[in-house]
């Protein structure tokens, strides 16, 4: 298939490029670079050994995604882009609404018009709000805590109403959670501009001695040691869980945990992550983060038995392999 990949030179969409190659998928890749750099497709080919095609466009520029529609043939869409930081979306609501709800509108009507039956959306585990855990994909939604989570929400349900109105669109919308660790080649992974929003690369960065310490936000959740449980996902069973999404849908609208099953604290990850590597990684508690909840992990029976998928790589691996990437990063 002939894939439109939104957001492909970022680290989910990258790596999600690389899975599609190799599983014989044909990419063609829009991304505005706000949070990525172009190099992005040359390592996306040197570690393929295929070729892309590439659109520097922003998503919510109706013209411009019709132009890719108009002169590609398109199987299908898995739609990325959108802005991500919990925390920056408290402060910048009206930015993370427009971005992030605009450009799922637009990829929709672009697929209503040209065609095109097979979307997979890039959602997220915030949508479950401050739900019970684990989180199970027939609970209630709770977004509320944040205005990401909103904007994943609302483009849930944008995708879920022009479904039932179109009895041959198939959507999946993949719920995912803390995605981590990078392509075992060290050539692709993890690399925000600016301070970094997530854990990981934050980690990494510390080790590596670009930032002086770690800050954990808040050490007096209700915990196994006070500080936040997340679960921490290797960014390619990630990426793979994409393509078994995207090969195995029906028509209508399918809903899937992407994660391990397992919650890991930050100070979990980060003893996990010093015994892998053999490097100390400084840190000290601050205050709490606005949007964040306690714990957030998945119930991931459902993706195992409909799509065959499930999460491979232990939170070891993910270590290293995100520290491998940290050490080729010249930045």
């Amino acid at each position: 298939m002939n894939i439109l990949v939104t957001g492909g030179t970022g680290y989910i969409g990258s790596h999600t490029c690389i899975a599609l190659l190799e599983s014989g998928h044909s990419v063609i890749i829009a991304d505005n670079l706000s949070n990525s750099k172009s190099e992005s497709i040359k390592k996306i080919i040197d570690i393929s050994k295929k070729e892309v095609t590439f659109f520097e466009i922003d998503v919510t520029d109706e013209e411009a995604v019709d132009h890719i529609f108009r002169n590609h043939e398109i199987d299908g869409v898995i739609h990325f882009a959108g802005l991500k930081a919990v925390g920056e979306s408290v402060e910048k609501p009206l930015e993370y609404y427009y971005n992030n709800v605009v450009s799922t509108m637009v990829l929709t009507k672009a697929c209503q018009t040209y065609g095109v039956n097979r979307f997979v959306f890039s959602s997220s585990a915030t949508v479950y709000g401050d739900n019970t855990v684990p989180f199970v994909e027939t609970m209630s939604l709770l977004p509320t805590t944040n205005p990401y989570g909103e904007t994943k929400a609302m483009s849930e349900r944008i995708l879920t109403d022009f479904a039932n109105v179109n009895p041959s669109f198939s959507v999946s919308l993949l719920r995912y959670f803390n995605p981590v660790g990078a392509h075992e080649s060290g050539l692709i992974g993890e690399s925000p501009n600016g301070i970094p929003n997530n854990l990981m690369p934050y980690v990494t960065q510390v080790a590596k001695g670009k930032l002086h310490n770690l800050r954990v936000f808040g050490n007096d959740y209700p915990t196994i040691d006070g500080t936040g449980i997340r679960d921490y996902i290797h960014v390619l069973d990630l990426a793979e869980g994409h393509v078994a999404a995207l090969e195995n849908q029906t028509e209508g609208v399918h809903v899937y945990n992407l994660g391990t099953g397992k919650g890991t604290s930050v100070l979990e990850l980060v003893k996990a992550f010093e015994e892998a590597n053999d490097i100390e990684v400084p840190f000290e508690i601050v205050d709490r983060r606005p949007g964040d909840i306690a714990s957030c992990y998945a119930e991931t029976s459902k993706a195992k038995r409909e799509l065959g998928w499930s999460a491979k790589r232990d939170i070891v691996t993910m270590c290293r392999d995100a520290w491998r990437f940290e050490k080729n990063n010249m930045e």
